[in-house]
């Protein structure tokens, strides 16, 4: 497995997670600040990204963007700010997943290997692929594509479209989405799925296929294949 690269400014924290990811057997790299980070990601290929946002010369929310025009890889945003603004802000940006300092290390460990799962290709759910139309979803490759053309998406958004398309018709609130994808009580922040929603309608580009997963006002969203012959 490739490394994991933990970016913060703050010597003590990073060398804190190394030591409790490399207990764990995973090999960790460090970076200080965001321009030291994008230059290792340049010449070395990461397993995941765990970034602290409020970081000198380059932060956390410029690494995340320019990662994510590049590369689906797992992000793990550190924050000491707890605002709903950071971490919708974090998520819009690309981020999987969020943790306010000071964390766990623990929980934090635990993450990661939740994300490694399904940046893999976890299979809990199901092993096989799902086509509606020209949409295809291949949950061992972890790829959705739409008329054989590849859309880049992150681990999360790749489990919460599959998990919608697996259940066609059926309605889940943005509290069993959070439980059933997520795999951990979230903070019950609802907007954190309507944001990750939003990513997956801007990258499903075709009106037909958007138009699938669909909102039910007042309750939660849906995948309705039908909505395509509408």
């Amino acid at each position: 497995m490739n490394p994991i690269l933990v970016i913060d400014d703050e010597e003590r924290i990073r060398h804190l997670v190394r030591m409790y990811l490399e207990r764990e057997g995973y090999e960790v790299d460090e970076a200080g600040n965001g321009r030291e980070a994008l230059e290792k990601i340049q010449k070395r290929d990461y397993a995941l990204l765990i970034v602290d946002l409020m970081m000198p010369e380059i932060d956390g929310w410029k690494v995340c963007r320019d990662v994510r025009e590049k590369s689906d890889i797992p992000i793990i945003m550190l924050t000491a700010r707890g605002e709903e603004f950071d971490r919708v802000l974090g998520f819009e940006l690309g981020a999987d997943d969020y943790l306010v300092k000071p964390f766990s290390t623990k929980e934090l460990v635990a993450r990661v290997k939740a994300l490694l799962r399904r940046s893999r290709g976890n299979t809990a759910i199901s092993s096989s692929d799902l086509v509606f139309g020209s949409l295809k979803i291949e949950k061992e490759k972890h790829r959705v594509s739409i008329e054989d053309e590849q859309i880049p998406f992150t681990p999360r958004e790749f489990e919460l479209l599959y998990f919608l398309a697996k259940n066609p018709s059926r309605v889940f609130s943005r509290e069993q989405l959070m439980e059933t994808v997520w795999g951990y009580d979230f903070y019950g922040d609802a907007r954190t799925v309507d944001t990750h929603v939003k990513k997956i309608r801007e990258k499903l580009a075709d009106p037909k296929v958007r138009s699938m997963l669909a909102t039910v006002w007042g309750v939660g969203y849906k995948f309705d294949p039908e909505a395509v012959n509408e």
